[in-house]
């Protein structure tokens, strides 16, 4: 079955190798983040693409917020062009590597929660203190939230094609569990 998966959320990180002068980029640039005793790194909010970066002294540096694999670039681009205009050489061969991605989708009908919590190992559901069900799969390495409208998200995915095989899998178990209600039109 395919299924509309909308990415909400990448995480990613790279380690530039330099020594990065928070003060000087705090100095320059509108839109930044930093203060220093409560958090030890700055935090560069973009417009475009809409995501958040997390630039620390050591080098390293965390896109949050991105909703694709482009704009992750495109904010380490960005970041990367700051840092060199604060006069620090920064080596062409930093790595970016995606730390989770969470994406959501929607099942055609109803879960019915009781039953995957009741047949389905690596699940847990109390719904008097959280209405989703959580399901953790083993491979690929990912962790589900279902909800009993139909609403899946998935969490801890590092590659977008894990993120798809993860849907399809859960899918087929709840199909197989017959824990999937299909909704009746009146």
């Amino acid at each position: 079955m395919a299924f509309n998966i909308r990415v909400e959320n990448i995480v990613a990180s790279a380690a530039l190798g330099v020594v990065v002068p928070l003060e000087k980029i705090v100095s320059k640039l509108e839109g930044m983040e930093y203060e220093p005793e409560q958090f030890p790194g700055l935090v560069y909010r973009i417009d475009k693409p809409k995501a958040a970066a997390l630039i620390f002294g050591s080098g390293k540096i965390v896109c949050t917020g991105a909703r694709s694999l482009d704009d992750v670039n495109e904010v380490f681009k960005k970041v990367v062009k700051i840092v060199e205009k604060t006069g620090t050489k920064v080596p062409r061969g930093y790595k970016v590597q995606v730390e989770n991605i969470v994406a959501s989708a929607k099942i055609e009908g109803k879960l019915k929660l009781d039953t995957i919590a009741y047949k389905l190992e690596n699940s847990e559901y109390e719904p008097e203190q959280f209405p989703g069900l959580v399901y953790r799969m083993a491979d690929p390495k990912v962790a589900f939230l279902l909800f009993g409208s139909g609403k899946i998200v998935c969490t801890g995915g590092r590659t977008i094609k894990d993120v798809n095989i993860a849907v399809e899998k859960v899918y087929k178990k709840l199909k197989s569990l017959k824990a999937v209600v299909k909704d009746k039109i009146a």
